[in-house]
């Protein structure tokens, strides 16, 4: 029988808390959704701004969980012998997480962070690292104040590697979650124009990134984006901190360098050398994006003490994720459209590389190429002006027709020429019939925007559209 994840008894210890349930308790998990706990998890009922955790532990109690974590107030009508009463359960879930982080003491610890690749980078990252041991890592992208803790509390004491996404949009944010994560390298995929409405420059943006390395173990390593113009102050920050610099990049002086890159629709074949080992490998996914970050992940299976040919060899299986790159061809032979699901979030960086990964797609595969782009957010006074930018990107993947909605985006589709103008709208909810009616069969459609400008149902309006049966990308 497998080993619990926790004991109530170290979970008390943890959490300097009460209960008059068995110190033996098998926990299996560590959940604060009571949608998606599992029987014998623990339910940590947090106070959110919109709702309060601990009107859900009545429910979760008869779902199975083993415990609830309440604070001492909660008024219990039954169940009491399975509540484990604590000052405050946001701190309690943070302590679980410290004392996991603790007790994991063989494993060597990852945290990444970036203004655009972080969740595709954990992923390839567990790709990569899964052959040499037991590997841990964040879930979707739960890389905030709440996500980082949870995700550390889940982490099991036998974990070789336990891989951590950190993310923030204010200044101050990550100095907290590394504390947490105690990582022992620490990658900051790239620096970009991204939350500019809460920074004053891109400059404040690469500092408040650089956060990351504060956290770092002694003797930690930094991987940082040789190709960037911020790697030189990204780089003097981490030396400060005595962590070792490794550059990834395509620049001369990388140490994680990509010497022969081919870009195909589908993958892309590379040549490196990372840190004086050299190495061929595929990538199964498209874009010049995850080469780059891809001899990030490469860096960090070498400084780990990984097997870096098996690490690279596994890169085959990358895929790209629902709402971040996934490709979906649907329709029969007389209606085939492939949608490029982009819909979880945008930025400028992010959306450049989209529209490069939708130039990469053949004519003789799919006639016309499509763009479906909504308002990216987050983006202060230079909004208006970093959408209308993108047209150079738009030129330069060739792409035929754009669709577009938000007050922002307007910008960037009146300035196109008449012939790459499909349709616009206010919102994404009122381009639904003139995207349906405007693309057609033989079109490769790339849907992106943030998240707040709700891009993922005109992927669904699309597949409803064209078949109700859908075919994975070869």
């Amino acid at each position: 029988m497998a080993e619990p994840l926790w004991t109530l008894g170290e979970m008390l210890k943890a959490v300097r808390g009460k209960s008059s349930a068995g110190k033996r308790t098998a926990v299996s998990g560590i959940s604060i959704d009571s949608r998606s706990l599992a029987p014998d998890e623990a339910f940590i009922a947090l106070r959110g701004p919109n709702r309060d955790g601990h009107a859900f532990v009545p429910g979760v109690l008869a779902q199975g969980a083993s415990c609830a974590i309440v604070e001492q107030g909660y008024p219990a009508k039954r169940g009491e012998r399975r509540l484990l009463r604590v000052a405050d359960t946001l701190q309690a879930l943070e302590d679980l997480g410290q004392a996991a982080r603790a007790r994991a003491s063989d494993a060597v610890v990852i945290a990444v962070t970036g203004s655009v690749g972080k969740t595709g980078t954990k992923e390839a990252l567990k790709l990569a690292l899964a052959p040499s041991g037991a590997v841990h890592v964040s879930s979707k992208s739960y890389n905030n104040h709440w996500g980082v803790p949870l995700s550390l509390a889940n982490m099991r004491r036998t974990t070789r590697f336990g891989v951590f996404e950190a993310g923030m949009n204010h200044a101050g944010e990550l100095k907290g979650l590394t504390k947490l994560i105690r990582p022992h390298i620490a990658i900051i995929t790239t620096v970009a124009s991204v939350h500019l409405g809460f920074f004053r420059s891109v400059q404040a943006i690469a500092d408040a990134k650089a956060e990351i390395l504060e956290g770092l173990v002694q003797g930690g390593a930094a991987i940082l984006n040789r190709d960037n113009p911020y790697y030189e102050r990204l780089r003097r920050y981490a030396l400060q901190h005595r962590a070792k610099v490794i550059g990834f990049g395509v620049a001369r002086g990388a140490e994680a360098r990509a010497l022969t890159v081919e870009l195909g629709p589908d993958s892309s074949e590379v040549k490196a050398d990372i840190m004086g080992e050299s190495v061929s490998y595929r990538i199964g996914a498209p874009g010049a994006h995850l080469v780059q970050n891809s001899l990030a992940v490469l860096a960090a299976v070498k400084l780990a003490g990984a097997d870096l040919k098996a690490a690279a060899r596994a890169l085959a299986g990358w895929r790209a994720q629902t709402g971040r790159g996934a490709r979906i061809v649907i329709g029969g032979k007389d209606r085939r459209i492939a949608i490029v699901d982009e819909s979880y979030n945008a930025n400028p960086a992010s959306m450049r590389a989209a529209l490069a990964t939708l130039g990469l797609t053949p004519r003789a595969e799919f006639k016309r190429r499509v763009a479906v782009l909504g308002d990216m957010l987050e983006l202060g006074g230079l909004g208006p002006k970093l959408h209308q930018e993108l047209a150079e990107s738009i030129d330069g993947a060739d792409v035929d027709i754009v669709f577009a909605c938000g007050e922002m985006m307007r910008g960037l589709y009146d300035a196109l020429p008449p012939r790459r103008r499909g349709a616009y709208a206010k919102t994404a909810g009122e381009l639904v019939p003139m995207l349906t009616s405007g693309v057609r069969a033989g079109d490769v459609v790339m849907i992106k925007g943030s998240l707040g400008s709700r891009m993922a149902p005109l992927v669904e309006a699309l597949k409803r559209h064209f078949d109700t049966a859908e075919a994975p990308a070869e």
